[in-house]
This record gives C-alpha cells, structure tokens and sequence, in this order.
C-alpha cells in the first residue's frame, strides 16, 4: 500500500477530498545543486494536490489523514495509461506498412497516429469503467497524528 498524508478540505457522501502536498526527493539527494529538478521546485514551490478517496474513516473537514493506493492498482493504471497508446501506436503503423508495401509513408504515419488514437481511446475506457471500481480508488486509512508536513525538530536551549 502506497501512502501519503493530507487534509480533509470536503466530504461528498462516502468519498472525502483530500489535499496533499506534492513533494520530490530533492531534500535528500546529493546532486541537487546541479539537478534540474530541483530548480523547478524551487521556482514553482509546492504545489498542493486534489484527490477523491473513499472516506471509510468517517473523516469530517479538517482532519489530518493518512490516504493509501494499492501498488497493483497503480501498476496497472500505470501500464494502461502508458503501454496502450504506444501498442496502439506500432501495431497501426505496422499493420499500414504491410498493407502498404515501401511507398506507403503517408500511410503508414496515418496508421500510427490512428493506432494511438484507438490506445488512447481504450485507456479512456479503462479509466471509465475503473472509476467506480473500488480496488482503484484511494481510501482514507485512518486519521494522522501529526499535521501534513509537520516536522519535529530539536533546538538546544541554554
């Protein structure tokens, strides 16, 4: 299970929204002064996410709360969203290419683009028909101790 902290900022009947804060690994790496990344986050700060969860917790507006996503429901969202338009995508230019023979460019271009055109169309109905599906969805796992992106730190008083 995947987890990531949040605020409860709106409940609708048994989904809760919860806003995350985006965050990178730039704090940790060794290779940050030269990482673009790590620019980008410094110019764009951190950006807070929306998410819909299935609020299981009873979660009220407010609430700190841990969400979780299984890790086979984001693998496979994850190939669904990649790997289909990209089969899509050689499987019409290959299928162009042997109806078309060697002079057939244009048509093999159309093909490809008409391939990916059907894998991004199978990927909008996988995630049609996964929307209501509750394996996919994130769930509120319970309620937090602590506040999103709170942080303990320790001063030496004298």
């Amino acid at each position: 299970m995947i987890e990531e902290s949040g605020r409860v900022v709106a409940v609708d009947g048994a989904f809760a929204w919860i806003e995350t804060r985006r965050k990178t690994a730039c704090g940790s790496c060794s290779a940050k002064a030269g990482c673009g990344t790590s620019v980008l986050d410094k110019v764009f700060g951190q950006r807070m996410n929306r998410i819909r969860a299935l609020n299981q917790v009873e979660a009220r507006v407010g609430d700190e709360v841990i969400i979780g996503l299984s890790e086979s429901a984001l693998v496979r969202g994850s190939f669904a969203v990649y790997a289909i338009p990209l089969v899509g995508l050689f499987a019409g230019a290959g299928l162009a290419t042997a109806l078309s023979g060697a002079d057939g460019e244009g048509l093999v271009i159309l093909g490809g683009v008409l391939g990916l055109a059907a894998g991004f169309l199978v990927v909008r109905r996988f995630s049609r028909r996964i929307q209501t599906d509750r394996n996919y969805q994130p769930v509120v796992l319970r309620q937090s101790m602590q506040p999103a992106g709170f942080r303990i730190s320790l001063h030496n008083q004298s």
